[in-house]
């Protein structure tokens, strides 16, 4: 059950939480053209929705505790202590979440981009005005 348990809960807030980050980045790169945004938006997505393993030692001598986290939590916290192993695990994953997010990004610009008979040529336009026949009014009587 989602509440007899707070790890899901916990993941769960956080992911909801984090995609309400993501809409928010892309709005706010909206002076940005279409390829940037999605990019970078996806890259930050990628940063914040990679999970990365940790591990910290317990107070008893020996025991240790492992679990899940993100990426970017592991590394500041590897970093934070000086623990390299756990910079360098954080860091990979990191990259890795970041280098699929841009690419997931130039994907959707991709599959998304316009086509190029979707614009109209101007000449084209006049074109089409000239061979239309002109409007009449109505006339009574």
């Amino acid at each position: 059950m989602l509440f007899a348990n707070s790890t899901p809960l916990l993941w769960l807030s956080y992911y909801g939480l984090s995609l309400l980050v993501v809409v928010a980045v892309y709005f706010a790169l909206t002076f940005l053209p279409r390829l940037p945004r999605l990019v970078l938006t996806w890259m930050v997505a990628g940063a914040i929705w990679a999970p990365a393993t940790f591990r910290l030692p317990l107070i008893e001598e020996g025991e240790f505790y492992t679990g899940w986290a993100p990426s970017a939590m592991v590394a500041a916290v590897g970093f934070l202590e000086n623990n390299g192993a756990a910079l360098r695990g954080g860091l990979m994953w990191l990259v890795l979440g970041m280098t699929l997010g841009a690419l997931i990004g130039v994907a959707l610009w991709w599959w998304r981009r316009p086509g190029d008979d979707e614009y109209v040529v101007q000449e084209e336009e006049r074109a089409d005005e000239s061979e239309s026949p002109r409007r009449r009014e109505p006339v009574i009587g």
